[in-house]
């Protein structure tokens, strides 16, 4: 029984990194509550923040060098390129 929910957590996590078809609505989810950090580049400088809940599209994702998941957002009604984002605070639906 454990093995089964250990490996069911473990696909629900690896589902939820998925990367979104391309246009897919997604949101802001940061679970601080605190307005998300947008960097120029993967761990980069900070140029702008989302709010919670803000819409928005992934277009493109890569690692940062320490090998954790980021991804390039833009508005998801105008397209307008916004920044790059630590991946796990978006959620896609």
């Amino acid at each position: 029984m454990t093995r089964i929910v250990i490996a069911a957590m473990a696909l629900l996590a690896s589902a939820s990194l998925a990367s979104p078809a391309d246009g897919e609505r997604c949101k802001v989810t940061d679970p601080t509550g605190t307005p998300l950090n947008v960097r120029a580049s993967p761990n980069g400088k900070i140029i702008v923040t989302l709010a919670n809940n803000a819409s928005v599209a992934i277009v493109e994702s890569k690692p940062a060098a320490n090998g954790k998941p980021w991804v390039k957002v833009e508005t998801y009604d105008t397209k307008k390129p916004i920044g790059w984002v630590f991946r796990e605070f978006v959620t896609c639906f």
